[in-house]
Order: C-alpha cells, then structure tokens, then sequence
C-alpha cells in the first residue's frame, strides 16, 4: 500500500475555484478531491442540467460547495463569468480526438481564452491540464534518455504523421506559455500520459476504451507499440497540489510507469483470464518498441507518490464491470486477482 504525505485537511476552506469542462474523466476526479478538501467549486459544463452531470452533484460536499454552470470555451463572457469571485482556475477542458476539425480550434482558442478571462478576472494561479503530448512526439529524440518537462514535441512532425490531438496540444500549451507570460500570470502546467482507473462519469472516455478493446474481443492482436499510465486519482492529485504549492511552476509530468501493448495484455490476461484478451502482436517482424521513461521526479518532489499501474489496470476494468459497461464473466477468482495485486 502507499503512504501519502498528509496535507493540512481542509487546506480548501474558504477558497473558491473553477474547474472548466468539470463533468470529463479527470475534471471529475479533480472536482471530487477538491470538495474533499474543502474548496468551493464552480465547475463549466455545456448543459448544467444534463443528467451525464449527475455524478458530479453526487459528490460528498457538492450540494453545499458545487455549482455548475453552462460556459463555452470559445465564449470568452461566459469564461469571465464563470471565473468571477474565483482564486484559481483549473482548466481541464479539452476534445480527445484525432479530428483536426474538432481538435484544433477548440484547444488552442479555447486555451487563449481560459488565459486571458483568467488574467482579466486577476487570478491568483491557473492550472493546465496539458498531455504528454505535447512532450514526446519527437522523432529526433534519443529514445533511451529520460524525457523530463524540458522536452517539447515537434510541431512539423505532429503534422507529417496527422497526429492532430499531439498537435493541437502542444499549440496550445505554448500559447498559454506565451499568453501567461505577456499578462503576468502565474501558470502551472500538469502534462498527465494516459490515464487509467474508476470512472465516475457514466460513459466510456478515450483512455478507459484503450483497455476495454483488449477485454471484450474487438482487438484480436496489440499493436508493437509502448505506452506511459497514470492512475485518474493521482492526476488530480497532482493537480491540486501545484495549485497549493507555492513555489511550483513550469510543467509537471504525471506519469508512473510505461508498458509495452503485449505486457499491458499479459497483465490483464493474468488479473482477468476470462476475457479474450489477444496474445499475438500484429507486427511479428520487428522487435518490441521500447518505450519512453518519463520523469515524474517534479511531482515526488512534491510529495506524491503513484499508485502502480497493476492497481490502476485492475481498478479500471472494476469499474468497467460495475457500471455495467463490461459483462462480468466466470470464473471471477477475486482471492487470485487480489494476491496478484499485493504481491
């Protein structure tokens, strides 16, 4: 188990913060811990009284210090008025998609925006949630060298390979880099790899889908290819605590550990041997990529430490069967799922 650095309780009380795009996978995690920790929360949603928002008027402590309200990214009046009265902004919200249509426009004027409402509202700090991809798409990059918060990707490379999503990000980062610096604004950046673990909104997310397909059959072989996970409550976590932190600044990796697809799949077939989870990779050419190691050595020095990605996969999948988005299968052997995790 891990022990975590106690933080003053209700280090929240009395403060008020908004969270943007607050019904999304992580948005949620960081509206669930924020409340815990006492803070008062307005979080932007398209439609406040959609019931896909339900989850997040549920939360302990949210009928008293929760207040949703509709905001558009690219409608700076009601950025500016869901900001007003607030010490910080969290924003967290983004698409999740390859689409250049439905990618770019909405992460990089949307960002500019969230900047300049927040600068003009005399926020004390604004925390981004970035993406690891705006680090590591970088194909001039030794590979066996850690990559840290010093690593940029490389704009002409996101457009050669259409990686659109990696693209945009990382526009909008250092947009909000250069936005933030020219209006004096204190800007922290949390750059979070692909993250995993319970789902508290009722849909499948992007994240959650790229273990789901191992389980249910639709993915009948990996690809060769190595990918960095997080669990969803220590990227909020993170989140919160350079918000709180008053000497953080610049960007801040999340990530714990990185997988290659067939050890991800040997990992599950071994937590959930009733599923069809594929055993052959689809390139039997080449030998397994080997994947970047991420420095996450910014957050520890924070006091954070992560939980394992074994748990994460094994929490995920949990979450998946309970809320009825994954058929639970025979033989559920939960004392042999249990020792694999502890062992």
């Amino acid at each position: 188990m891990r022990t975590e650095t106690p933080m003053p309780a209700l280090s929240g009380h009395g403060r008020t913060v908004c969270v943007t795009g607050a019904g999304g996978f992580i948005a949620s995690w960081l509206v669930k811990r924020l409340l815990e920790k006492g803070y008062t929360v307005r979080g932007t949603v398209r439609n406040p009284v959609d019931p896909k928002n339900d989850h997040l008027r549920a939360l302990e402590g949210a009928a008293d210090r929760l207040t949703l309200l509709r905001a558009d990214l690219l409608d700076p009046d009601s950025l500016l008025e869901a900001f007003s009265g607030c010490d910080g902004v969290f924003h967290a919200a983004s698409p999740v998609t390859d689409d250049p249509e439905k990618m770019i426009e909405p992460a990089i004027r949307g960002t500019r925006y969230v900047i300049t409402a927040a600068a003009d509202s005399g926020m004390k700090r604004v925390v981004f949630t970035s993406s690891i991809g705006t680090v590591y798409m970088n194909p001039y990059r030794d590979p066996n060298m850690p990559v840290d918060d010093t690593c940029w990707s490389d704009f002409e490379y996101c457009k050669r390979t259409e990686n659109w999503y990696c693209y945009a990000k990382t526009v909008a980062e250092q947009g909000a880099w250069e936005l933030a610096r020219k209006r004096g604004l204190d800007l922290v950046v949390v750059n979070p790899v692909l993250v995993l673990g319970p789902l508290l909104q009722p849909t499948v997310n992007a994240s959650t889908d790229h273990v789901m397909k191992y389980l249910t059959g639709s993915a009948k072989t990996y690809v060769n290819a190595a990918q960095a996970y997080v669990h969803v409550k220590d990227v909020a976590e993170a989140h919160v605590r350079v918000y709180e932190a008053a000497d953080a600044h610049g960007r801040y990796i999340c990530a714990e550990s990185t997988l290659h697809r067939g050890e991800l799949c040997r990992i599950l077939a071994k937590l959930f041997p009733e599923y069809p989870i594929p055993t052959k990779c689809k390139d039997e050419v080449n030998p397994p990529v080997i994947g970047y190691k991420f420095s996450n050595q910014r957050l520890k020095d924070l006091g954070m430490e992560f939980v394992p990605v074994l748990q994460c996969l094994y929490e995920t999948v949990k979450s998946l069967q309970e809320k009825g988005m994954l058929p639970v299968l025979p033989p559920n052997d939960e004392h042999h799922h249990q020792e694999l995790i502890t062992s």
